[in-house]
């Protein structure tokens, strides 16, 4: 895995998937505000650590889990 200096984290524009719902459940946010790369963090501690991910490592594991 890469790492992003916190502070670049702590300014990028999160993103919840449109299917996650109101409710304040289980979630995953992404930014894709870093070319070639995914930032992923639980919504539910956005100031804790984000897992980053290469593109094409994200697009396999989205594809995997698609419904």
């Amino acid at each position: 895995m890469r790492s992003i200096p916190e502070q670049d984290l702590k300014a990028a524009t999160w993103h919840k998937s449109r299917h996650s719902g109101g409710d304040g459940g289980n979630c995953l946010e992404v930014t894709h505000d870093f070319p070639t790369l995914v930032p992923v963090r639980d919504s539910k501690t956005p100031h804790g650590p984000a897992l980053v991910f290469s593109e094409s490592a994200w697009e396999a594991f989205v594809g995997a889990v698609r419904i």
